[in-house]
């Protein structure tokens, strides 16, 4: 990966924009561990996620998924690290994936990111009446906090195996930090 990456690849975006799918494709092409923060943090809180966001609120979760992240990044050794959809809005969060990674934004459209999470009932912020206008809230809300990423990739129309080689290509490129 390339001493920029540190060893780690992060992938950041919105839910339904393929981070667990592109992560299990870039783990197994980089011989690295798939780490999956919202399975780290369901494994610590012994609960499913709608749970801990039923019991604890947004704010709980997102203690929970600062901690994770933490620990997660620092740990040793190659790693592919897929993250929730909000992880980005803590600066913190921000932060320490930065300094301890390559950060990749998986992008997509909000049409196809309602098409990969349609009637998934493990994703608390989409249990609403109008789907489509809440990912479109988030989009807007989030969209500054991605670009923050190292690299931008778009995911819509393509294949996991598709993205990861895009992802591995621009990780051994001359200049792995060129955003689109």
């Amino acid at each position: 990966m390339g001493e920029s990456g540190r060893g780690k690849a992060i992938l950041v975006g919105p839910m339904g924009s393929g981070k667990s799918t592109v992560g299990r494709a870039l783990a197994q092409r980089l011989g690295a561990e798939l780490v999956d923060l919202d399975a780290v943090i369901v494994e610590r809180a012994g609960r499913a996620i709608p749970e801990i966001f039923a019991a604890e609120g947004e704010a709980g979760f997102r203690d929970r998924e600062q901690a994770a992240l933490e620990e997660v990044a620092a740990r040793p050794g190659p790693l592919v690290v897929a993250t929730g959809g909000g992880v980005v809005l803590r600066e913190a969060n921000r932060r320490t994936m930065a300094a301890n990674g390559t950060v990749v934004y998986l992008r997509a459209d909000v049409e196809t990111l309602l098409e990969r999470t349609a009637g998934d009932a493990n994703r608390p912020l989409l249990q609403v009446n109008d789907p489509r206008a809440k990912l479109e809230a988030l989009q807007a809300e989030r969209e500054p906090l991605y670009r923050q990423a190292h690299l931008i990739v778009d995911t819509p129309g393509r294949t996991a195996q598709e993205v990861a080689e895009e992802i591995l290509a621009r990780l051994d490129s001359a200049d792995p930090g060129a955003v689109d």
